[in-house]
């Protein structure tokens, strides 16, 4: 007869199913409108882009010829919205927005300039659109972008204080479709793909065009035990493997004077806290270096009421971080069996995953012959070739033979 909970469970059924009902139907719409809901909140902003790459939605970068303020659908894909970058607040991207109707969309740097009020945008705004990758549908690399913005600038204010003075100037008379060419952009050398990921990082939080895990991929599936996002649960001293990238270290010491250190180890998912003790820390402190991407191997530290920690025993560099791989192994085909064309599934697979390790077939027809054979494809036997084989020819069928 309590029917407080009762209300409850009515109340939040409900919720559960409206809004079940919008992502299961309108996924787009509603991962854009929860994205928008936590800006600001940068751990769950990565928690739900990740979640989006789990739909197969895209999330696109912001774009001032394509963002609004908050995110926005864009076909199938979201639009990053340029209220997220840091510097940039609404007034801005609302100028932004409303030169972009008057006028349709920016081809450079000078344009946006004379469009755009920049009373309401001014050069910090620029930088900051530039850094996080905003301006990347205009003419320019971002370095030479990020060197021409004083001169785009005092254009821009030129020709404002021409139109308030009622001064068309020299190409007044000209018409609209034939405005005068942009002054040249400054020679520079492009950014490292680093440092872009760095520029979006600083300005949104998070990298967004990539991730400087990326090149690591194959490594990280077969080195990583967990991620930052599932190390919940863990007995104490759990050992744990995580793949990411080293920030916000801090070197501190103890009551003693001995050196140990906190840091940040961030992957797709999120962070979370590494601890350096100061028994590990003479050993380790050379390989400390912020933002290297890395594979820590330590022991996991649960805390009530807060996320867990890691105590780290070792710090290897993922550039000359070595994945063990057998030299040969061997693959147990059953024959005469319903189902799938295993020789043509193996076939594929081995071209597919081309490497080191040298194959051995077992061929085996129950209660009549086992036949051994050495194939010529050499293949590298990871995580995704082990599950593959698994699938081809079933549970327990794949053989280390040589180390």
């Amino acid at each position: 007869g309590y029917g407080f909970n009762k209300s409850h469970s009515a109340a939040y059924a409900f919720l559960a199913f409206a809004t079940g009902y919008l992502k299961a139907h309108y996924r787009v719409d509603f991962m854009a409108a929860l994205l928008t809901s936590e800006t600001g909140n940068v751990a769950k902003v990565v928690k739900y882009i990740n979640e989006c790459r789990d739909m197969k939605i895209r999330v696109l970068p912001p774009d001032v010829n394509a963002s609004f303020c908050n995110f926005t659908p864009d076909g199938d894909a979201i639009r990053f919205g340029l209220g997220a970058v840091k510097n940039v607040g609404e007034s801005a991207v609302d100028a932004i927005v409303k030169a972009r109707e008057e006028h349709g969309s920016f081809r450079s740097l000078y344009q946006f300039c004379e469009k755009v009020d920049l009373g309401s945008v001014n050069k910090r705004v620029i930088e900051s659109l530039i850094r996080a990758g905003a301006m990347d549908s205009m003419a320019g690399t971002r370095s030479q972008l990020i060197l021409a913005v004083d001169s785009a600038v005092e254009s821009g204010m030129r020709s404002f204080r021409d139109r308030e003075s009622g001064q068309a100037g020299l190409f007044g008379m000209v018409d609209a479709a034939e405005e005068h060419p942009d002054p040249p952009l400054p020679k520079a050398p492009e950014w490292t793909p680093r440092d872009k990921l760095q520029g979006e990082k600083e300005m949104l939080g998070f990298y967004v065009t990539g991730h400087p895990l990326d090149q690591f991929e194959d490594k990280i599936c077969e080195l990583s035990s967990h991620t930052s996002a599932n190390l919940e649960g863990l007995a104490k001293g759990a050992e744990v493997a995580l793949c990411g990238v080293l920030t916000a270290i801090q070197r501190k010491r103890n009551r003693d004077g001995k050196p140990w250190a906190a840091m940040q180890i961030e992957d797709r998912e999120g962070a979370i806290e590494a601890l350096l003790f100061t028994t590990q820390y003479e050993r380790l402190a050379p390989m400390l270096a912020e933002d290297q991407a890395v594979l820590v191997r330590g022991t996991a530290l649960p805390e009530e009421g807060s996320a867990p920690k890691v105590s780290v025993q070792e710090i290897v560099p993922l550039e000359v971080a070595r994945v063990p791989l057998p030299s040969l192994i061997s693959v147990k085909v059953r024959l005469n069996r319903n189902g799938l064309d295993r020789a043509s599934e193996l076939s594929t697979l081995f071209a597919a995953k081309p490497g080191e390790t040298q194959v051995r077939l077992r061929l085996e027809s129950a209660g009549d012959f086992t036949v051994l054979l050495d194939v010529p494809a050499k293949v590298r036997p990871d995580k995704a070739f082990r599950a593959e084989v698994e699938r081809i020819c079933g549970m327990d069928t794949l053989e280390v033979l040589g180390s």
